[in-house]
This record gives structure tokens, C-alpha cells and sequence, in this order.
């Protein structure tokens, strides 16, 4: 009676101590964690913990979700557990910042009218037809609204940016400011070749409908003040005073984006200079040297393998060297800039590369092919017939650098400090000069000749309205360049996470062996095919005369020769697909024997091992404090 009392008793303690354990661990170790994956995919970076730390007033967020549409589609569940993890972590890091709903938008539901009503995509995944919503709807104090659209899973990478940037946006409402320095006419205006008005360029419009653009010359004595990001175009023989304040601009943490060409070839005016062997190229000089970079401002880059196939004068199609197209395989997929993007047209680019001696890192954003050349700009501006860039062009088999980030320590160009000609009125300017910076974060594109409409927009008349139409990504990557750079430092410093999803290598492997065969087997099918069906028509023509409707036994036995052996190839191609399915289910087998039993198995033994160890080395400590007692004894 009296034991089991007290087994009573111990089940009761035991039962509220588990209580109290979890009382403990919901209430008080919450924030606590430890990601044990490779690429840390459930915590945020840095970056997304300094905006979350910013934020100010209480930020609310849907996430809508079709839980019971999508009961069957294991990978996409999976992937809505994934943005909803990271979401409850923003959420616990913001101390109740943050506010999360998760909501089910079923169909015909007051929560699916309520996610149309935010825009949110809608995609037909599931058989039955229902629509399937993964979107994020974001709302700040002053009712201010970010949408998620819908959580593509190919863009998992930058899921942890898109999330950060929508927060960052509502804890900084303000507009963001560009000031665009050039002297080209990209706000449009009379074309001296033409006699008319030529309208603004289609990259300069887009800028316009999202951001606060201010468009100056490169006479202005002084830079605007309160400006989130500089965009230099063409920047020819700047002053000292004016490089002096982009130099302070970019040490004092602003950001900036300069294209700079070798030879800007789409200058109509420039076309008969350079037949005569004159240049129209742009260089930013001592300030590219101070953040670590060299330009080569009197080569051009040849690459055979990008050039993109333009029609002569006497209307042939061919290759020209100098007009680039880069595609997916050239642009940095882990940089948002160019992660999406898929074609980017150019010509006459130039060669970006790292200085030995740089404190900055320089991270290709767009790359040539291997097959690339360099030529002098002297000669490639007197070549008129794309062919003859071809004479002489030999491949250094290694890539260049057409456009970078640049990131990291760096010193001003102007070590003697500001220079005697930058003051107003005669008057010293009273703002410190700043030698040297932490980390400077800025984009260079070698090239002008991309931002001009017929390399990414074809125009057509509708009903006297101009439609323009993109055939390639060139002002997406603008956008996307000074949308990454208007942000604060912390977003900046997001770059692409790893994926929640991993691969086997090993059946990724017995797959492409399997479909090798099947591709094979397929052709040797299609040969067969060809072959029956010519000995059809040679059958066919010979009867042709008669007109007969009646299949002769020739035919016949043709036919009956050709399904035969089709169905003989497509056994061995179900053979084929079998011994796949076998070779990955005996991997898997073995996977799961090596996760349930293996590895259990090596813990306990290991655990045995320590015991006994530990046991060995108690006893033989106690012997010897026994004969150690009987000693002093």
C-alpha cells in the first residue's frame, strides 16, 4: 500500500514537472534556437536582424495559405511550412513587433474574397481545379500595404530577401530619391538626325513610375543633398570638384550606379567620328583605382559565342562580335540583381577586373563567354562590317567581367583632401573630409549601349499610342540595381540562403544513365519509323497508277513488321524505366536501413562503449583509493 502511494505521488510530480518544463520552454526559452542545417536556412542573417530591430511600429501579416486544397502536393506543403517557419521567426525576434495570421482561403470562403481583394495569385496546382493561394499580405500603422503575390519555390534562395525588403519598405515609407548625372538625351527631346522629337528612353520612364528621379547635367557644381542613390551614364571629363563629391558621396555610405563604356557606339553623331578612328568612351579615373578596379577604357570585348546575329546593310544575317547578348548561364544567379533575370543586350562592352592591392571584393554580376577577345577601340570603332571583327579573333577560353558589385574597404581618391576649386562663393565648405570607409557598396556596368531602347524594347504604333514591348531584361536589371541599392545597408547585405529542398546526387545520377539509354533507345525508334514509313510511300507510289484503296500484302507485312518491333522497343523502354525504378527503390532501401537501424545501432554501441569505459576507469580509481587508504593506514 505504502509503494504504491508512493507511486502515485512520483507520477503526479513527474506529470507537473513535465507541465512546468513546458510552461518554462514556451514562455521563457522561445527565442532560443539552434540551426544545426548546412546553410542555416532557419535563421535570418544578420542583415534581417537589424531591420527587424528598426522597426517601430507594429507591422501585421497574412499569410495566406490553401492548407486543405493542398492536401495532396507533398513538395509545395513542404514549402509553406518552410515561409511559415521564417515567418514565426521574424515574428519572435520582433518582441511583438511583428504580428502573424495564417489564414486558409477556402474556396468560396470570406478569406479568399479577402485574398483577392489583396491581389494575391491564385495558381491551379490541384486536379479538382481549386485554386491554390501562398501569398503574404503586409500592413503597417498607417495603413500602408506590401504584397507578396504568391511564394514561387524556384526562388526559395531569396526568400529571406523578399521578406526583409517587404519590411524594410513599410518601416521606411519615404520615397526613394535618384539623381541620374548625364549628358545624354535619355529624357528625350529633338534628334538633330532625324528633325524629331525623339520620346524619353523606355529605362528612364520605369524609373519614373517608381522612384523620385532628378535628372542633371554634368556641369552642376554641387550634388543634391538627401539622395538615396546616384546613377552616373557616360560621365566624360568630369571636374575634380564634381569626382571629389561622388568620392565623399560613395565613402559616406551613399549608394551608386555608373555605366561606363570603352566606346558608346549608339551616339548617332559619334557613328561618323568613329569611322575616322575617334572614341566616345567614359571613365570614372582615379575613383575606380580607389575602390580596387581597373577598366580597360581602350579594349573592346569580342565574344563569338554571345555576339548576337544583326542584318548588313545589303541585308544578310550575321554575327556581330561587339553586340552582346548575356544570357542565364552568364549572369550570377546568388545576386537578386540577376538571379531572375534571362537576356541582357549590350555592345562594346568593357573588362572589369580586381586590383592586386584592393581591400574591396568584386563580385561578377555579368560575365562573357569563354570564347571572348579583346580589341582596341581605336580599330573596333573603324570596323563598319561586323565581319571584319571577326579577322584576327583569337579565344582566350576565359571569362571577363562586364558589370560588378563592388563591396568593402576602401580609401578616398583624394588623399591631399578636398580640392582648392570646391567652394562656394569663394568660401571653404564646412563638411569633414572622409579618408577612408568600411564598406562601400556600388555597381559598375562596362557598358552605355544596354540602356538604349532598340537593345531591349521594340516599339509599335497602336492607334497612334506607342507600345513598347521587352524583348530582353536590360530594364529590369536598372530596376533591380536601384531597388537593391535604396535600401538600407542591412538589406543590402542579404544575398541568396541555401534551399530547403536537397538532392540526391546518387539518384539524380541513375537517372541521367537510365534517360541516356531511353534517349538512345528512343532514337533508334524514330529510325526505325522513318525507314517504314519511306518503304510505305515507295509502296504507295508504285500502286499510285491503279489508284487502289487495298492495302497490298507488301503493306501488310511492312506494318505488321514495323508494330512488331514497336512493340519490342517499347518493352525494352518499360525495361528500361523498371530498372530505374528498382535501382532508386534499392537506394532507398538502403537509406532507410542506414537512418533506422545503422544509425541507432553505432549510438548505442557507442554509448555502451562509454559506459564500460567509464565504469573501468571508476573501478580502477576506487582500487587505487583503497590501496591508498590502506597505505596511509
Amino acid at each position: 500500500m505504502k509503494n504504491r502511494t508512493l507511486s502515485t505521488i512520483s507520477l503526479l510530480l513527474l506529470a507537473v514537472l513535465f507541465v512546468s518544463l513546458v510552461f518554462v520552454n514556451n514562455q521563457m526559452l522561445s527565442p532560443l534556437r539552434i540551426d544545426l542545417t548546412e546553410n542555416k536556412i532557419y535563421s535570418l542573417a544578420d542583415g534581417s536582424k537589424q531591420i527587424v530591430a528598426a522597426i517601430d511600429e507594429p507591422i501585421s501579416l497574412r499569410f495566406f495559405f490553401s492548407d486543405k486544397a493542398s492536401k495532396d502536393m507533398t513538395g509545395l506543403r513542404n514549402y509553406a511550412s518552410r515561409v511559415e517557419s521564417i515567418l514565426n521567426e521574424y515574428q519572435t525576434l520582433s518582441k511583438g513587433k511583428i504580428i502573424l495570421q495564417v489564414l486558409d482561403p477556402e474556396p468560396f470562403s470570406e478569406y479568399e474574397d479577402l485574398a483577392n481583394e489583396y491581389g494575391l495569385t491564385s495558381a491551379n496546382f490541384n486536379p479538382n481545379g481549386d485554386a491554390i493561394y501562398m501569398g503574404l499580405v503586409a500592413t503597417n500603422a498607417l495603413d500602408q500595404q506590401k504584397v507578396i503575390a504568391f511564394f514561387d519555390p524556384q526562388k526559395e534562395r531569396f526568400l529571406e530577401y523578399e521578406i526583409s525588403e517587404l519590411l524594410y519598405q513599410l518601416s521606411e515609407p519615404e520615397e526613394v530619391s535618384v539623381a541620374i548625372i548625364t549628358d545624354l538625351p535619355i529624357q528625350g527631346g529633338p534628334n538633330p538626325m532625324t528633325g524629331q522629337t525623339s520620346p524619353p528612353w523606355a529605362f528612364l520612364t520605369q524609373l519614373q513610375q517608381l522612384y523620385s528621379v532628378e535628372t542633371l547635367g554634368t556641369d552642376i557644381q554641387y550634388l543634391p543633398k538627401d539622395i538615396d542613390v546616384l546613377a552616373l551614364i557616360h560621365p566624360q571629363q568630369l571636374s575634380d570638384s564634381l569626382l571629389y563629391q561622388i568620392d565623399q558621396f560613395v565613402l559616406a555610405g551613399g549608394k551608386l550606379i555608373a555605366f561606363i563604356d570603352p566606346h558608346y557606339e549608339s551616339d548617332q553623331m559619334a557613328l561618323l567620328a568613329g569611322a575616322q578612328g575617334q572614341i566616345n568612351g567614359s571613365d570614372l579615373g582615379p575613383l575606380l583605382k580607389s575602390w580596387g578596379v581597373e577598366f580597360d577604357s581602350q579594349q573592346v570585348v569580342l565574344d563569338a559565342l554571345s555576339g548576337l546575329d544583326i542584318r548588313t546593310q545589303d541585308g544578310r544575317i550575321t554575327r556581330h562580335f561587339g553586340f552582346l547578348g548575356i544570357t542565364q548561364d552568364q549572369l550570377n544567379e546568388q545576386d537578386v540583381l540577376t538571379a531572375n533575370l534571362e537576356l541582357i543586350n549590350g555592345a562594346s562592352f568593357g573588362a572589369l577586373s580586381q586590383a592586386e592591392s584592393a581591400s574591396t571584393a568584386l563580385e561578377p554580376l555579368l560575365q562573357s563567354s569563354i570564347n571572348q577577345d579583346l580589341k582596341a577601340v581605336s580599330d573596333y570603332a573603324k570596323s563598319i562590317e561586323p565581319d571584319d571583327l571577326s579577322k584576327g579573333f583569337v579565344s582566350k577560353n576565359q571569362a571577363v567581367t562586364l558589370a560588378a558589385r563592388v563591396t568593402g574597404n576602401a580609401n578616398s581618391a583624394f588623399s591631399e583632401g578636398r580640392p582648392a576649386s570646391l567652394t562656394p562663393n569663394g568660401e571653404p565648405i564646412e563638411e569633414a573630409h572622409i579618408e577612408t570607409a568600411d564598406n562601400i557598396n556600388l555597381v559598375l556596368v562596362a557598358d552605355v549601349d544596354l540602356l538604349v531602347n532598340r537593345f531591349w524594347i521594340q516599339e509599335s504604333n497602336f492607334f497612334g499610342q506607342v507600345i513598347a514591348s521587352p524583348f530582353a531584361n536590360n530594364g529590369d536589371f536598372v530596376n533591380n540595381a536601384i531597388e537593391n541599392l535604396s535600401g538600407s545597408q542591412a538589406l543590402i547585405s542579404i544575398r541568396s540562403r541555401g534551399t530547403f529542398n536537397r538532392t540526391f546526387n546518387k539518384v539524380d545520377e541513375l537517372k541521367l544513365i537510365a534517360e541516356q539509354r531511353f534517349r538512345e533507345q528512343e532514337q533508334v525508334l524514330q529510325q526505325q519509323l522513318d525507314e517504314t514509313e519511306q518503304q510505305l510511300t515507295q509502296l504507295q507510289d508504285f500502286q499510285g497508277d491503279s489508284q487502289s484503296l487495298i492495302i497490298s500484302p507488301e503493306q501488310q507485312q511492312a506494318i505488321d513488321a514495323f508494330i512488331d518491333k514497336r512493340l519490342e522497343i517499347r518493352k525494352s523502354l518499360r525495361e528500361v524505366r523498371h530498372q530505374l525504378d528498382k535501382d532508386i527503390e534499392h537506394l532507398g532501401n538502403q537509406l532507410k536501413v542506414a537512418n533506422i537501424v545503422v544509425a541507432p545501432l553505432v549510438l548505442v554501441v557507442v554509448l555502451v562503449l562509454l559506459r564500460l569505459l567509464f565504469r573501468t576507469r571508476a573501478k580502477v580509481q576506487g582500487q587505487q583509493t583503497i590501496q591508498e587508504n590502506k597505505a596511509n593506514d
